[in-house]
């Protein structure tokens, strides 16, 4: 796009570069053809005189448009006085119809060009005596000619320049809508981030305060086995905290650790009085992406707080199941169920829950479901294809 403008501003200079020599040369020529036939007219000195005129007046740089419109004005009215004392300085008028096409609007320049041609065609016929048809045809022709090429390249130009600024303008709307749904996308992350690691822990945290508030005074030894637990949990959920941040691994992953030990620590970690998480592994997991397997632990995660908050589950099991083509991961448990459509429609805030975990599965291509009826329990499977060997 740079260089296509570029290029185009290299061509202009390059053509206002020929045109100013050929001007200089045209007048060169005029002024030496008449001193060499007119060397002892009395009209000498004016012509001379009017020539070097011309020339510095040429060369005279114009600052903005009202300046040139006024500086082309004197150039040309210089020319017509020179052209009535001397006619061979007719030639000179090329240059002058393209300065004044360039610099002057369509319909007043092609008045000057109509204006130019007619004093050639009279000067040219004065200085030959008759009325020569290829005086009174050719410098018409030529000036329409001259002028049709050149008031279609300037619309051709302009019509360029309009759509290069539209490409720009498109260029940059694309961009900011980029910045936009990256920045969506990354608060997306976060909050399904935060949903399944500092909400549940904080949630964990605020039921294990509760209980250790309600036998503080009858079962202290039970109390302080709360607080250590809402401890642990809280430390857990700082080292998450710092980890989602910077956008690393989970902290059960970030050792080195496999998915299946993790799946295995969050199945021991969720288990309480009331619910028992198992988790059993099948087949033998390959060597898999950090962010497939970040993504399956935190869907698990996921999953168990939603088990633990809205199923009143005894029991949940967490399946890993590696096939030839994809990973399955299954959460079931016993609880009270639900209708999966009618949750659909009631999801309530996006990034949350299992619009969460519907996001995580497609962000990777894969496929989400879940089964479950009011009263027989639930099961979420996530399937998530696996690139070619």
């Amino acid at each position: 796009m740079a260089n296509s403008v570029g290029d185009r501003r290299d061509d202009t200079r390059l053509l206002a570069v020929i045109v100013h020599s050929a001007f200089y040369v045209l007048l060169s020529a005029s002024l030496l053809r008449f001193l060499l036939r007119h060397g002892d007219s009395e009209r000498i000195l004016w012509v001379v005189g009017l020539a070097l005129a011309l020339a510095v007046l040429y060369a005279v740089s114009e600052l903005g448009r009202s300046g040139r419109v006024l500086w082309f004005a004197l150039l040309v009215a210089a020319w017509a006085v020179l052209v009535v004392l001397a006619p061979s300085f007719a030639w000179c008028a090329v240059p002058l119809v393209y300065t004044g096409l360039r610099i002057l609007s369509v319909r007043v320049a092609v008045t000057l060009v109509v204006v130019l041609t007619a004093l050639v065609v009279l000067t040219q016929l004065r200085l030959a005596g008759w009325a020569d048809p290829n005086l009174i045809l050719a410098p018409p022709a030529v000036a329409a000619v001259t002028t049709a090429l050149f008031v279609g390249m300037r619309r051709q130009s302009e019509r360029q320049a309009a759509l290069i600024d539209d490409l720009v303008r498109t260029r940059e709307e694309l961009a900011a809508t980029e910045r936009r749904e990256g920045t969506l996308a990354e608060r997306e992350r976060l909050a399904m981030e935060i949903h399944d690691t500092l909400a549940q822990g904080l949630s964990s945290q605020r039921m294990l305060l509760q209980a250790a508030d309600l036998v503080w005074d009858t079962d202290p030894d039970l109390a302080h086995t709360h607080l250590r637990s809402a401890a642990e949990i809280a430390e857990r959920d700082l080292t998450e905290a710092r980890r989602f941040v910077h956008d690393l691994a989970p902290a059960d992953l970030a050792a080195g650790g496999s998915l299946s030990a993790a799946l295995a620590a969050l199945a021991a970690r969720e288990s309480t009085d009331t619910l028992t998480v198992r988790c059993h592994i099948e087949g033998t997991p390959g060597p898999l992406p950090q962010r497939v397997e970040a993504t399956l632990l935190r869907i698990a995660q996921g999953a168990l707080a939603n088990v633990r908050e809205h199923a009143a589950a005894t029991t949940a099991t967490i399946t890993l199941t590696s096939l030839d083509d994809q990973i399955v991961l299954d959460i079931a448990d016993d609880g009270r169920g639900f209708d999966p459509e009618r949750a659909a429609d009631h999801t309530g805030h996006r990034g949350h829950g299992l619009p969460a975990i519907r996001a995580r599965v497609r962000q990777l291509g894969g496929d989400c479901t879940i089964e479950s009826a009011p009263g027989d329990g639930t099961v979420l499977s996530a399937a998530i294809p696996l690139a070619e060997p």
